[in-house]
């Protein structure tokens, strides 16, 4: 198996350690990071910059890693203790200012990466790590010109681009993994969980560069022992699992499945963009987003995430099942192997999802009757 991942992962001469989720693959590679800032003689160089609306599980190191306040209130993380860093999320819908560009968006984010970089000290930071299209957080996908200028940026003060490919590995995006198709083509790092084993079965995998591991392993000699493991680490049968589901998304063409379909079910999405509902649509390949809002003029969502959750009361009454993340945003995700004709299904019941939703929050005050009316599509 982790021959295999080595030839499908896109890290440089990648060596792989095994788990049960992406929450415990992420509170790997933390312990990895500091393990190798020992190995190497930089005791300070243990600081990781994460960024805001992220999701990287639930265990204490990789809910703090995460950037939703859901999971983190009221559990006391180590956020601090464990040296992690907070940024922007590469969201242009939301956070735009003015009337700036996404180029110039993403310029002004970068720009104050690049000042906390400085302002902490490159040689504190270890690594960066991304989504590279979120998930819990709303489907964020990043405007195109953010990964290619961020991971020139953290080349250039030698921090390492790390990947969690939880949600994006393995065909959803389009591509074998997410990182590829959002134009960061070489993680130092990089999660994987889910679809490795298209969640049948529990089974994580992490990957860390050729020299990284190296580096480790000259330190384990000194220790006499490499003090980290898992009961089922590398449980044959997950592997087993694992390797059969990578020779059926191959046998079957899973990969180019999902890229064909994607394209469809980008496309069709996207004629709701004009809807009254509807703030924006984004996506890529077989995973998208519809935001729900309140007013299309100032994006302005609803109270409590009303809107979004009606749409989604309808879309369930008619057999469609998505959800609300972010609170204003339906997230679909349909399987690998989705058909022409079930993207028409899904479209279909969404439509009618949407337009009853529309009739009701109008009939109850919550939309602007006259600006509604005008922004209704024909």
């Amino acid at each position: 198996m982790a021959e295999k991942l080595h030839e499908l992962m896109p890290v440089n001469n990648a060596s792989v350690f095994f788990g049960n989720s992406g929450s415990d693959g992420n509170d790997t590679l933390v312990k990895l990071i500091n393990y190798y800032a020992d190995a190497t003689g930089q005791p300070q160089r243990r600081k990781i910059i994460a960024r805001e609306r992220s999701y990287h599980g639930i265990t204490v190191a990789a809910a703090s890693l995460t950037g939703l306040p859901a999971n983190q209130k009221h559990f006391g993380l180590p956020v601090d203790a464990l040296g992690i860093l907070r940024t922007h999320a590469p969201h242009y819908y939301r956070g735009q200012q003015g009337s700036e560009t996404e180029d110039q968006f993403v310029d002004r984010i970068l720009a104050d990466l690049e000042a906390q970089i400085l302002s902490e000290g490159p040689e504190t930071i270890a690594a960066f790590i991304a989504e590279p299209i979120t998930g819990a957080s709303g489907v964020i996908v990043a405007p195109e010109s953010y990964y290619p200028k961020l991971t020139a940026l953290l080349k250039q003060y030698d921090i390492w681009f790390w990947s969690d490919e939880v949600i994006t590995g393995f065909g959803r995006t389009g591509n074998v993994f997410g990182c590829t198709t959002m134009g960061a083509p070489e993680p130092d790092l990089m999660t994987t969980a889910k679809q490795l084993t298209s969640a049948y079965f529990p089974l994580s995998a992490v990957a860390v560069r050729g020299d990284i591991h190296a580096a480790m392993l000259e330190q384990c000699g000194q220790v006499g022992i490499f003090g980290h493991g898992y009961t089922y680490s590398g449980h044959s049968t997950a592997c087993a699992v694992g390797l059969k589901t990578l020779e059926i998304y191959e046998r079957d063409g899973i990969y180019q499945n999902a890229a064909d379909r994607g394209v469809k079910l980008q496309a069709e999405l996207a004629k709701f963009a004009d809807h009254p509902l509807v703030g924006e649509v984004r996506g890529k390949g077989l995973i998208a987003a519809v935001e729900v809002v309140a007013n299309k003029e100032t994006r302005a969502e609803f109270a409590g995430g009303a809107g979004a959750n009606r749409v989604l009361k309808h879309a369930q009454d008619n057999g469609l099942l998505l959800r609300n993340t972010g609170g204003s945003a339906l997230a679909f995700c349909p399987p690998m192997i989705v058909t022409d004709e079930q993207i028409d299904d899904i479209v279909g019941k969404f439509g009618d999802a949407l337009d009853k939703s529309f009739a009701e929050l109008t009939a109850e005050g919550l939309i602007d009757r006259d600006r509604a009316q005008e922004a209704l599509p024909a």
